[in-house]
């Protein structure tokens, strides 16, 4: 007879795949919504820049794939159930959200799932708090970042091209933002890409006992690249397949984009994600987007964003924490009297 963990064990990586995917609809859709809102790039070719971009920072670094694995939960907390009750929160709400076409933070939701598994199962001290509270600060700082920085950044390209003629502008800024896209996607890869490979490691750790898989997420190890590849593949994905009601949110509905603004806000937002990566701190494409694109619009005049709009978004990511914790709480619980 077959052994039933090995089965928890494939489980949870189809859900870790899964997760991925759904990370790729919603999260992943950021990176384009900028360059396709002002029309610099083709959907199409900014969703193949995306999806290959997206899978190279998925397979560069694995810090934040250490924090979500080693850090969130004490590691006598983590097991089959709580991992599956939070993937199953995070799911749920991502597929939710992105059919209503709100952004809303894949990364935040899958923490808050997985912390409160732990609560239910084992209580609050299965929640190493230092961790955590590191992670939750950038819920503050990260949109905070991206909206000071692409405000910042507009003023300074306005006043640098302000004798440049607008078809001047459109034409430099629509070239440049094949990069800034690029920069995006890879920095999202690099960030929320790396959670699929912290869960599909955490699986492979409780189901041998070994914690020696996190030495082995290399591309140069022969299975830990799998890991790698898998993960890089599912994001990549989920940004292929679909995202585009979050795309026509944050691309049309916040403000009216141009090159140049579009520019402005990957630039701003991806240089946020990826210094935030190199320090393993998992923070929100989504905020850090969101937050750019607002602020961009701000330069103009405040009425240029439509406020309405972004305050669905912010009460979406929210609404993020009570749902994917109450999620994850009763996920936890009804498998927990199952199991």
């Amino acid at each position: 007879m077959a052994d039933p963990s090995l089965w928890l064990l494939f489980f949870i990586i189809a859900l870790a795949i899964g997760f991925g995917i759904v990370n790729g609809f919603n999260d992943a859709a950021n990176a384009i919504a900028a360059s396709v809102g002002s029309r610099a790039l083709s959907p199409r070719k900014a969703v193949i820049l995306a999806a290959l971009c997206n899978m190279a920072g998925a397979a560069t670094g694995t810090a934040v794939a250490m924090t979500i694995g080693k850090g969130i939960l004490d590691p006598e907390a983590i097991s089959y159930l709580t991992v599956i009750s939070g993937l199953a929160a995070v799911i749920v709400w991502g597929t939710i959200a992105t059919y209503w076409g709100l952004p809303v933070s894949i990364t935040h939701s899958f923490i808050t799932g997985l912390a409160a598994a732990g609560v239910a199962l084992v209580g609050s001290e299965a929640i190493q708090w230092n961790v955590l509270q590191r992670v939750l600060s950038a819920v503050v700082t990260a949109p905070v970042l991206g909206f000071i920085g692409g405000f910042a950044l507009m003023v300074i390209l306005l006043w640098v091209f302000r004798q440049s003629a607008p078809t001047r502008m459109r034409v430099i800024f629509s070239r440049l933002q094949w990069l800034t896209t690029g920069f995006l996607a890879y920095s999202h890869g690099k960030n929320d890409g790396q959670m699929p490979i912290g869960v599909i490691t955490m699986a492979l750790v409780i189901y041998s006992g070994d914690a020696g898989w996190w030495d082995r997420l290399s591309l140069w190890d022969p299975i830990g690249r799998y890991i790698i590849i898998i993960s890089a593949l599912a994001i990549s994905s989920g940004t292929a397949i679909g995202g585009w009601r979050v795309i026509r949110t944050l691309g049309l509905r916040v403000t009216s984009l141009q090159p140049v603004h579009g520019f402005a806000t990957q630039a701003s937002a991806a240089t946020v994600i990826e210094v935030a990566s190199n320090f393993g701190i998992p923070v929100s494409t989504t905020h850090c987007v969101s937050s750019s694109i607002m602020g961009v619009g701000a330069t103009r005049r405040l009425s240029a964003v439509r406020w309405g709009v972004a305050g669905n978004i912010v009460t979406a990511w929210i609404l993020t924490f009570p749902i994917c914790g109450g999620l994850g709480y009763l996920f936890a619980r009804l498998l927990g009297a199952i199991f």
